[in-house]
Formats: C-alpha cells, structure tokens, sequence
C-alpha cells in the first residue's frame, strides 16, 4: 500500500518527466518550471497541434511504456495535469493487471 506523499512524490516525478519530454521534444523554448501544471497542451497554453499530438503519444509509449487506446477519453490531452493523471491511472492498471 503506497502513503499519500509517495503517491504526490510519484505524480511531481510524473508532471516533471512530462514537463521536461514535452520543451525536449518539441523544441519549446521553456524551462520546466516555468510551465505551469494546469497549463493547456493546445489553444492558448504551448499551442500545440495536431503533430505535436502524436509525439505526446510517442512519448507516452517510449518514457512511460503506455499505448492509448481508441476508447480512451481524449480529455486526457487537455493540460500536463490532465495527461499526468492519465500516466499514473495507466501505470496503476498495469501493476494491478501483473500483480494478479
């Protein structure tokens, strides 16, 4: 059974990773820190687009080893919270669909 700041520890490792993939990959000329965890991934916020799009899904495979399916809810591109949330959900699944 994992605490409560293991569990806040895991997502801040999560956020970071993100964070700092995200200005690596797709050239943003930002420092981690200074994307903010609620900040929208397209629109107003790093103005992502469609391209971008499918390196996030690269990413998610190649750092975090999760596939996104179809029936996946695309909310989960909404902000770097939203696709944190949406790596610790996946990565839980996982460890439970190996534990049993």
């Amino acid at each position: 059974m994992t605490t409560m700041q293991e569990n806040i520890d895991e997502r801040k490792a999560v956020l970071y990773t993100i964070k700092t993939e995200i200005i690596q990959r797709l050239n943003i000329p930002k420092d981690a820190a200074q994307i903010d965890d609620d900040t929208a991934l397209f629109g107003n916020g790093l103005k992502l687009d469609s391209v971008d799009a499918t390196e996030i899904l690269v990413l998610l495979d190649k750092v975090f080893d999760i596939q996104v399916s179809e029936t996946d809810d695309p909310a989960y591109m909404r902000t770097i919270n939203n696709l944190a949330s949406f790596v610790i959900q996946k990565k839980k699944a996982a460890s439970s669909a190996n534990d049993k």
